[in-house]
């Protein structure tokens, strides 16, 4: 049950908010964040396996992060317990609450705790939890 792992960027790094897809196969990922309109969701990116995309360009506003990502061809999840809402094809979404009364479904997104940097990278590794409440 190995979760997402974190680490920051390297230091050379332009500043950025990314995330590494380490398996074997594409990963739809969405994103979760609070902006000056409220909370945001928004996706979906497919990262390729093997590869790395950026998410949030430029130097990150929040200090927390929210993610959801999947594994389409494998059924995994990488999920947490923070609810905000999705939609099935391309979304940009204000608010997280009353998202079924609103036509989106509802995912839990896993928190991340930035501490301000001004660049994060989250690494999915090959093992996704399909657990709603992992650590």
């Amino acid at each position: 049950m190995a979760s997402g792992g974190m680490a920051l960027s390297a230091g050379t790094a332009s500043a950025e908010f990314r995330v590494c897809n380490a398996t074997q196969n594409a990963v739809g990922v969405a994103i979760g964040y609070r902006a000056k309109e409220g909370w945001i969701s928004e996706g979906w990116w497919q990262i390729p396996a093997t590869t790395c995309y950026t998410l949030i360009e430029g130097q990150l506003q929040s200090r927390y992060y929210y993610l959801y990502a999947e594994d389409a061809a494998r059924g995994g999840r990488w999920t947490g317990n923070v609810n905000m809402c999705v939609a099935e094809n391309e979304f940009k979404i204000t608010g997280v609450q009353d998202c079924y009364a609103r036509g989106y479904q509802q995912f839990g997104f896993k928190e991340y705790d930035t501490g301000r940097q001004g660049s994060w990278m989250v690494q999915l590794t090959d093992t996704p939890t399909t657990n709603e409440s992992q650590n």
